[in-house]
């Protein structure tokens, strides 16, 4: 059966379930982004190629601990640690990346932003520090600041790709190539999948300006922006599934911030880490070089963030580049606009949280000692502890 007779099908149960011939103005779903998201797919206009990763295996990254030495091969550093060897690591602390010195059996990251956000600037003497150091990535492009303050998926690799164009302008195009790109991963699970990819498809294009046919590296790290204080299993369950996302969608690192949003414990830390190894060791989504390659959905959603992306860019670009728009305002006023609308979604629970906005978290009633008996075996729902 071809994919037209498929579709055709389709569309004729669907018709006859719902009792319509207008199927599609039930089965439309709204989204902020501006995607046109179709409810059945059965073609897509361009095949993409596989989209390629820096990394062969997705590194699955841990904020260091003395304890976790022995099982993991990349740290996320923000004091100075010298006893690590053989190690990759991710450079999370100003002072630390300006004052290390790598040693010759490690590779070295920067995770440091050198945009001044506040004041509209490059810090162009840490940059200069950075770029002398004999690192693997010196120079760090953070857009993870930009998804957590509410701004669509579009406008953060638009923006992702204006500040890399201001560090063209700066230092040359051989500077790409010492990029690492820090991205934060949020709840929508085949968008942010999409949107990685979607970010290599115009980074490459960018590159080709300057005659190069260059890859971003991409470190993706779970968002904050879902997450709830008092609902510590829920961000378990949202975090995973933006590890998730980042590794299919062919990041080259991944970092799971932790769960327990402000009441960090050493055991929650380690637990936000075994995430990946979960994800990465029963799944083996890390080493696949572009999982979701040939899904019509997603790659229909890859080229329709990676158009809007571009867009996005050559309008900030015609308008004067980032840090001018940053100076006036007008950054702050785009994000500001669409975090108002998510934030309204929220309110009104079209975007749902669990514990939060839908279904408020229940009051325990009965104590294990009532459910369980050491001389019975009897069945017990989880959900009897609160009825």
């Amino acid at each position: 059966m071809s994919n037209t007779e498929t579709f055709s099908n389709w569309e004729n149960l669907v018709k006859k379930q719902l009792k319509t011939e207008d199927i599609y103005t039930l089965l439309k779903k709204e989204n902020l982004e501006g995607i046109e998201v179709k409810p059945f797919y059965h073609s897509v206009e361009k095949q993409l190629p596989n989209l390629p990763k820096i990394e062969e295996s997705t590194h699955l990254v841990a904020l260091y601990q003395e304890n976790l030495e022995d099982d993991v091969f990349a740290f996320l550093l923000n004091e100075n640690v010298e006893s690590l060897v053989e190690k990759t690591i991710f450079i999370n602390n100003k002072d630390l990346a300006e004052h290390i010195s790598p040693q010759d059996e490690d590779q070295y990251f920067s995770l440091i932003d050198v945009f001044d956000e506040t004041n509209a600037e490059i810090n162009d003497q840490l940059v200069k520090e950075l770029l002398a150091k004999d690192f693997k990535r010196n120079i760090c492009v953070d857009v993870s600041l930009h998804q957590n303050a509410g701004a669509a998926i579009f406008q953060q690799l638009g923006i992702a790709l204006a500040k890399t164009k201001e560090l063209v302008e700066l230092y040359g195009a051989e500077i790409l190539s010492k990029i690492i790109f820090r991205l934060a991963v949020g709840g929508n699970y085949f968008f942010e999948m999409a949107k990685i990819r979607a970010f290599k498809l115009v980074f490459n294009q960018f590159s080709k300006e300057y005659d190069l046919d260059d890859i971003p590296y991409i470190f993706a790290e779970t968002s904050l922006r879902n997450k709830s204080v008092s609902d510590n299993e829920n961000n378990l369950i949202r975090s995973t599934l933006e590890l998730a996302s980042a590794m299919i969608g062919g990041a080259d690192a991944v970092y799971s911030n932790n769960y327990l949003i402000n009441q960090s414990t050493e055991n929650s830390q380690e637990i936000s880490f075994k995430q990946q190894i979960v994800l990465a060791y029963e799944s083996i989504i890390n080493v696949f070089e572009d999982a979701s390659n040939g899904s019509y959905y997603i790659e229909d959603l890859t080229q329709q963030i990676a158009e809007k992306s571009w867009r996005y860019f050559v309008e900030t670009e015609e308008k004067g580049g980032y840090l001018t728009l940053l100076k006036q305002g007008y950054i702050q006023k785009e994000i500001y606009t669409h975090a108002i609308e998510e934030q309204k979604w929220v309110a009104e629970g079209k975007i749902k949280l669990i514990g939060v906005n839908l279904y408020p978290k229940l009051d325990v009633k009965k104590s294990i000692d009532d459910l369980y008996n050491e001389k019975e075996i009897k069945a017990v729902r989880w959900a009897e502890m609160y009825e």
